[in-house]
């Protein structure tokens, strides 16, 4: 991911109201505009709440820098009297209008899909919320966590004898950052052939419960349900967390094609011969022993030995890495999964590179993360028309 404020990217051309919050909402514009959309984020005067969560660097939060560079920064007080007359502008040079409200906020405003359609036919609408714009819960407020509860993934996470656990991770909001994204393309793709925009509706909770596999449809069609299983893989064994002489590692070795070759690295080739464990079905049933075969191996040898002579044998596997150790690795690098973006303020950030890559039209990183209102000045004045006295005027009536 390049460092450029020149070249174009794939979605040159397109403008981005981002009216978000916190992380579903402005990831997806960030991914629009690390794709070279220009995106216009819209905080009330002061800054959005992601603002003071921690952690902090130089007095600013990487909350906040995570989920928004390549964004130009400007404050808008939604209650105030000019507020919807300024909204309205914005709207009307807008190709996307995102937004994290919850449902019905919009119309509250004044500004909900219908009036946004009047104002500007080809816009699209992309709405994220908790639960979506319909059904009973759709008022309900919701955070990542709620999501990993009510999704049933929490129910599905730990260990057997242990508590429902949450992931070590934001999963509901970034999956919906990424469904945004998706939405948005899919909905600009029409476009193409009708000229007109339409309403996106996305929720956290239907993007986690997209992610539960099997799971669901086994329990519609076949009334089967599963508990907890740690780490383990439901379907094949061995496939689990195995400890080593100086740490941990993830192995997957359980297909009748894998398994052999697992013995061999093991250097005991007559284990795929056992009839314990000669098929799929033998080692699901007998995945105690078996595994208790395989941690003895795995305790003997380092890590970085036991994943060597496994990658050697085309075996699956990695070391349980640390963040520092993954975010300092050879292939973070490689991919360039870190980039360093500078900023006028904060000097060098390290922030999350792009994960898509595009051969011809790359992600760039043209823009430091902007603090609250740092570009009402330039917005205001190039797309709305307004004199620096106009601008200075609404500041000083708090309505920027």
């Amino acid at each position: 991911m390049a460092v450029d404020h020149q070249s174009p990217g794939a979605l040159d051309g397109l403008r981005v109201l981002d009216l978000s919050r916190f992380i579903a909402g402005p990831l997806c514009c960030q991914i629009l505009g690390d794709m070279g959309a220009e995106v216009v984020k819209v905080e009330r005067p002061g800054g959005e709440d992601g603002r003071r969560h921690r952690p902090f660097h130089r007095g600013h939060s990487l909350y906040t820098m995570m989920f928004n560079r390549n964004k130009h920064g400007i404050t808008l007080d939604t209650r105030h009297p000019e507020a919807l007359g300024i909204l309205e502008g914005l709207v009307a040079r807008s190709d996307v209008v995102v937004e994290n409200f919850r449902p019905g906020t919009l119309e509250k405003m004044g500004i909900g899909w219908e009036r946004i359609h009047e104002i500007n036919p080809r816009t699209v609408l992309v709405s994220i919320s908790g639960y979506g714009q319909t059904g009973p819960n759709r008022d309900r407020a919701l955070f990542d966590a709620i999501a990993q509860a009510g999704s049933g993934l929490m129910s599905m996470t730990g260990s057997p004898d242990g508590e429902p656990t949450m992931a070590g991770a934001f999963l509901a909001d970034h999956t919906a950052g990424f469904h945004g994204v998706m939405g948005t393309m899919m909905a600009l793709a029409a476009r193409e052939r009708t000229g007109l925009g339409q309403h996106v509706d996305i929720a956290c909770m239907d993007a986690l419960f997209a992610c539960m596999g099997t799971l669901p449809s086994a329990w519609a069609m076949l009334g089967e349900t599963s508990g907890r299983t740690g780490n383990r893989d439901q379907i094949t064994v061995p496939a689990n967390t195995f400890p080593t002489a100086d740490g941990y590692v993830y192995l997957h070795a359980g297909t009748d094609a894998l398994f052999p070759r697992l013995a061999a690295a093991m250097e005991d080739p007559g284990l795929a011969d056992d009839p314990r464990f000669r098929g799929q079905a033998d080692r699901l049933t007998h995945v105690e022993a078996l595994e208790d075969i395989v941690r003895g191996w795995t305790r003997r040898e380092s890590t970085t030995t036991i994943c060597d002579r496994l990658a050697a044998a085309g075996i699956p596997s990695s070391p349980v890495a640390t963040v520092a150790e993954v975010t300092d690795s050879e292939q973070v690098k490689a991919r360039e999964m870190m980039i360093e973006v500078e900023h006028p303020e904060l000097g060098t950030l390290v922030l999350p590179g792009m994960p898509i890559k595009l051969g011809a039209t790359p992600a760039r990183a043209r823009k430091a993360p902007p603090t609250a209102g740092e570009d009402n000045a330039v917005v205001y004045g190039r797309l709305l028309g307004y004199s620096d006295e106009r601008v200075r005027a609404l500041a000083d009536a708090g309505a920027i």
